[in-house]
């Protein structure tokens, strides 16, 4: 470990401890994790400031803090497409499957398929990538040469047109604009 950069942690980040804690336990409703939460916020510190020292050390500290919350706030809303249900029944021999049980599978599927092919070209690639090849993030990013950014709103929004035909709404028009979908008004 780099003793100049332990110093600097301790004199410029340490000494806000009870700062920084006192705005966690305003801004995190889980108080058990807020220990682990400043852990991570100290992490993530540390490691930038071993690439470059900032400017304004309690300025960083809390806009990290912040970051993070709004990082754990945004992962606890999204919606597992992991199957919930009677895992029990999944684990039969093939021996066992009813044709109702094959109808059904293969209905489902199609389902699943029809909505996959009602995605956008480059949602549906990054769709794919991720949840079906199971790559990371970065790896999906990397390999389709844009941000991690674009490959999470892309995830984001694949996730959403999935659901909505599953449910059965209809998604709003790609060319309508947030403003004209909630005065009702459809561009096609």
């Amino acid at each position: 470990m780099d003793k100049a950069l332990d110093a600097w942690f301790v004199r410029e980040i340490l000494v806000h401890e009870a700062s920084l804690a006192q705005y966690l336990r305003r801004c995190w409703p889980q108080a058990d994790e807020l220990h682990d939460l400043r852990q991570e916020v100290y992490v993530r510190v540390y490691e930038a400031a071993a690439k470059a020292l900032p400017q304004q050390p309690k300025s960083f500290l809390f806009a990290t803090a912040r970051h993070l919350i709004t990082d754990r706030l945004r992962r606890g809303r999204v919606v597992s497409i992991e199957p919930a249900g009677d895992f029990e029944a999944l684990n039969v021999l093939v021996d066992e499957v009813s044709p109702e049980q094959r109808c059904g599978a293969r209905q489902i599927l199609k389902r699943l398929a029809e909505a996959l092919d009602r995605l956008p070209d480059r949602c549906r690639q990054i769709v794919w990538l991720r949840r079906v090849e199971d790559l990371p993030q970065k790896e999906v990013a990397a390999r389709l040469g844009i941000s991690e950014k674009a490959v999470e709103k892309q995830i984001a929004k694949g996730m959403r047109l999935l659901a909505e035909h599953y449910h059965g709404q209809p998604a709003a028009p790609a060319a309508a604009t947030p403003a004209a979908r909630r005065r009702g008004v459809v561009t096609e």
